[in-house]
C-alpha cells in the first residue's frame, strides 16, 4: 500500500456469462481509496455499484484487470485467503441487517469474534466498547425480533465495527429505515468514521445517504462516469 491507499483498482472489468454471451457488468474501472474515506459508489439500479463493491469485498472476482485491498490482489485469492481477508480487515453492513434471530445482541455482535478465535475475556471488552459505540448497551440481551430496523442497523454496525476493520463495505444501509432512523445511523457511520479513522464504502442511490459522504463516485453502465470529492462546511 502506498500513501495511505488501502483499495487501488486498475482497468477493472466483470463479465457474467448470459446464455452463449455475457453481460458484461463493469467496464474499465480505474479508482483508488484511501485510509479514512467516507465515500460512496451511486447510480441507478444495474449501474455495478453491488458488483463493484462484492469485488472490493473479495465476494467476487475480476474478469479483468487489478483489484488490490490491503496489499492483496483480490483475483489471485484463493477461497481461504479471501475469508482472512474478510474475516480480520473487513466489515459489511447490509440493507436485510442478517442478524441471526435465534442469538441476542451481544452474541450477534460477538461473532466475527469467535471466527477469530479470540478469547472469552477479550471478546467481551470489545463487544462492549461497539455497543457502546452505537448506543445499545441496555439491549445486549434482547433478540433481534425485539428490536426495531433502527436498533437492528445499529447491531449490524457495532458487528461490522467490532473487530476494528480498516475498511467497511456498506450495501444499501437504509434501504428499510425511515428518515429519521436513517439519519441517525449515517450520523452513528460518520462519527465512527472520524473518530476511528475507519473507511467507509457505500454502495447506494438513497438521497439521504449521498448527502453524508464525503466523496461521491457515479457509476452508469458499468462504468465510472464521476469522481468527486465533497466539501463539508
Amino acid at each position: 500500500m502506498k500513501n495511505g491507499q488501502l483499495i487501488t483498482i486498475k482497468e477493472l472489468v466483470k463479465d457474467y456469462p448470459v446464455g452463449k454471451g455475457y453481460f458484461r457488468a463493469l467496464e474499465d474501472i480505474n479508482l483508488t481509496i484511501g485510509e479514512g474515506e467516507f465515500a460512496g459508489l451511486v447510480g441507478p439500479s444495474g449501474s455495478g455499484k453491488t458488483t463493484l463493491l462484492n469485488i472490493v469485498g473479495s465476494l467476487d472476482v475480476p474478469t479483468k484487470g487489478e483489484v488490490n485491498v490491503l496489499g492483496q490482489s483480490i483475483g489471485s485469492l484463493n477461497a481461504r485467503q479471501s475469508a482472512n481477508l474478510r474475516n480480520h480487515s473487513l466489515g459489511f453492513i447490509f440493507q436485510t441487517y442478517n442478524l441471526l434471530p435465534v442469538y441476542n445482541v451481544f452474541e450477534n455482535v460477538e461473532l466475527p469474534l469467535l471466527l477469530l478465535k479470540m478469547e472469552k475475556d477479550k471478546r467481551r471488552e470489545l463487544v462492549d466498547q461497539a455497543l457502546e459505540w452505537v448506543g445499545l448497551q441496555d439491549k445486549r440481551k434482547s433478540r433481534p425480533a425485539q428490536l426495531s430496523g433502527g436498533e437492528c442497523q445499529r447491531v449490524s454496525i457495532a458487528r461490522a465495527m467490532v473487530k476494528s476493520p480498516k475498511i467497511v463495505l456498506a450495501d444499501e444501509p437504509t434501504a428499510n429505515l425511515d428518515a429519521k432512523n436513517s439519519h441517525n445511523i449515517l450520523q452513528t457511520m460518520e462519527k465512527l468514521n472520524q473518530e476511528l479513522k475507519t473507511t467507509f464504502i457505500f454502495a447506494t442511490h438513497d438521497d439521504k445517504v449521498i448527502q453524508y459522504l464525503h466523496r461521491k463516485i457515479s457509476l452508469d453502465d458499468g462504468r465510472v462516469v464521476n469522481d468527486e470529492q465533497i466539501i463539508k462546511e
